[in-house]
């Protein structure tokens, strides 16, 4: 079997997903419908933010109207989305709501793909077929990889494969679990199914003391992956013999290929005239802190003519935004708290470091 390799020990064979493309470029948004499911996966590593809440991100921005979802696609020059939960079976009419207008907002072209761990009778599938959904990715729950034959899962994926979508599987490479996934994978082949995503497993804040009830070990003290999830999927890839593309998606490729080009263009897009993009796309930053932002602006701007496109007020940080290159000349100058600051351009604004300047007397 000819394997292909990827950046960052991910893989595959045969042709890569369409969504698993666009999301190799960066160019797909993450559309997190709600946080609710039914089910209970031990490795579901969904943040204590989002699971089992009902609540809607595109990316990291918390979602508040249809326009946030815009915005934050227009932000990485999106080329398609990934719906996702929870599961977003579980709000179906919303679901439904966000592929008719995502496909209203951004052409036919963008390409749709939605996950799910449940099983969409016809009637469903053919409702998400006629808004636009390009293609399903179901996730079997671990218990029935060697036991699909009859069940649920088998009967929804048969009927998927009547329909135009591009019909995939997705699921954890669990370490400990390696036969039953081969099981899974000669069935699924045998029935047609177009593609299988493995995906290395990662511990999170919430499947973390699960992970280690059943004795999986850190692959390396610097990562979030899981000793032998990689091995296992190798396994699949090499002794597996498929007609159905197979993926290998590791996790540093997530982070340093998917995450990390996604966020460039975020960058890109989203900056400020006083920003600095690192290589890795972060954003530099000038801050001052102070208790009256107004006064303290306008006692800046005018003290050292600092342009408008360089200075401006934070007011969800609280605090005022000054070019780095400028802060640094003249913080010694003024009597605020003064920091560089190092933050993701993402819609939380997640801050990596903060070096002082200057602490007041």
């Amino acid at each position: 079997m000819n394997i292909k390799k990827l950046e960052k020990g991910s893989k595959y064979t045969g042709e890569l997903p369409k969504g698993c493309q666009f999301c190799r470029q960066g160019r797909k948004m993450v559309m997190l419908v709600t946080g609710l499911c039914s089910l209970s996966c031990f490795y579901c590593p969904l943040s204590a933010k989002k699971k089992g809440k009902d609540v809607i991100y595109a990316n990291e921005k918390l979602v508040e109207n249809d326009e946030d979802v815009y915005y934050e696609a227009r932000t990485i020059d999106a080329l398609g989305s990934g719906i996702t939960g929870g599961d977003p079976l579980e709000v179906m009419n919303r679901t439904i709501h966000y592929i008719k207008n995502l496909k209203k907002e951004f052409g036919d072209n963008h390409h749709i793909h939605l996950y799910t761990a449940y099983t969409p009778d016809k009637l469903t599938l053919t409702k998400l077929e006629d808004v636009g959904l390009d293609e399903i990715r179901f996730h079997i729950p671990f218990n029935y990889w060697d036991k699909m034959t009859g069940t649920g899962f088998e009967k929804t994926i048969i009927e998927a494969l009547k329909t135009s979508l591009a019909v995939g599987v997705e699921v954890p490479a669990l370490p400990d679990l390696k036969r039953e996934l081969m099981e899974l994978t000669s069935h699924l082949d045998d029935l047609g199914v177009h593609f299988m995503n493995l995906n290395e497993l990662e511990y999170s804040e919430t499947n973390w003391n699960a992970l280690i009830s059943r004795d999986y070990e850190i692959r390396h003290e610097t990562s979030n992956a899981m000793k032998g999830s990689q091995w296992v999927a190798d396994a699949i890839l090499k002794e597996v013999e498929t007609t159905m593309a197979l993926h290998y998606c590791s996790s540093r490729f997530k982070d340093g290929v998917q995450l990390r080009r996604r966020i460039k263009r975020r960058a890109k897009n989203t900056r400020k005239e006083s920003d600095i993009i690192t290589e890795e796309g972060l954003f530099i930053k000038g801050i001052v802190e102070c208790d009256d932002m107004d006064i303290a602006y306008k006692q800046l701007k005018n003290e050292f003519d600092i342009p408008d496109t360089l200075i401006n007020i934070d007011k969800e940080k609280h605090r005022i935004e000054i070019a780095p290159w400028i802060l640094e000349e003249i913080h010694e100058k003024i009597k605020y708290h003064c920091f560089i600051v190092e933050e993701y351009p993402t819609a939380d604004r997640l801050e990596v470091e903060k070096r002082p300047l200057k602490w007041p007397p």
